[in-house]
């Protein structure tokens, strides 16, 4: 199966931690020329220099997506270095908690314009430039608190429960243009961001891996298991799928396994 995705331009959100930097990594391994677009400079160009050096194909663009600017200007980048593009994930998004007496307009403005207006920017630029080249896939990566979320994630669930509204909206609008839009849950991941959290509440790694073991398949997910799941939905292998929910989170949306 290798090469799943050769050939193919996309450009990944937040690639510089998490699923986003194994969304990069893995779809550079099949082939891809991958933009990373990343707020942390650092971070960014890590990601690139692992492709590079594993013998893939990468470029760094700083990106801040709550800016239009950085979010036109990604794909530019990627149009112009290699000549179209074809896919996009949209994986940059903060998760701070907060009930809905606890959101300030700052704390609301924030997160919204990251997890929500940011995939908005980059959509509204980067699925004219599928059209062009005879279609595409965008990936946003959601999560089960779009479904409802709990109640110290007022904010996220708004965000995400909004962006599964663009997915499905953004896949009728395109679809016959061959665009495919979808939406990705991928559970409790024990990201670098995660592990700062619950670092911050006073947990250690051994409470989060006990946490994982009470889930449905008994451990937490990883950012590997998304990047699999991203690089099917970029690719072919997945042509007549669009509008949907790819659940990657292990049961706990059908069990209604608790995510803390």
């Amino acid at each position: 199966m290798a090469g799943r995705v050769q050939g193919k331009v996309v450009i990944v959100t937040g690639a510089g931690t998490g699923i986003g930097r194994a969304a990069a990594i893995f779809l550079a391994r099949e082939g891809a020329s991958v933009v990373v677009a990343n707020r942390n400079e650092a971070n960014g160009a890590e990601t690139v220099r692992r492709i590079r050096e594993a013998g893939g194909e990468a470029v760094f663009c700083q990106t801040d997506v709550r800016r239009e600017v950085d979010c036109r200007r990604a794909v530019e980048l990627a149009v112009s270095r290699y000549g179209a593009l074809h896919g996009l994930v949209n994986n940059a998004g903060i998760f701070p908690r907060a009930t809905l007496t606890e959101t300030t307009e700052a704390f609301w403005d924030d997160l919204l314009a990251t997890n929500l207006k940011g995939p908005f920017f980059m959509c509204k630029y980067a699925i004219p430039a599928m059209v062009a080249a005879g279609g595409g896939s965008v990936v946003n990566v959601g999560s089960i608190h779009g479904l409802g979320g709990a109640p110290n994630l007022f904010a996220y669930a708004t965000s995400k429960g909004g962006l599964l509204a663009m997915t499905r909206n953004l896949a009728r609008a395109y679809a016959r243009d061959q665009v495919r839009v979808n939406y990705l849950i991928p559970g409790w991941v024990a990201s670098e961001g995660e592990i700062a959290l619950r670092t911050s509440e006073g947990h250690d790694l051994a409470w989060l891996e006990a946490a994982g073991r009470n889930l449905p398949m008994g451990r937490l997910q990883t950012p590997e298991d998304s990047a699999h799941a991203i690089v099917y939905l970029i690719s072919d292998e997945s042509a007549q799928v669009t509008g949907t929910i790819l659940n990657v989170d292990g049961g706990a949306s059908v069990f209604g396994a608790r995510v803390l």
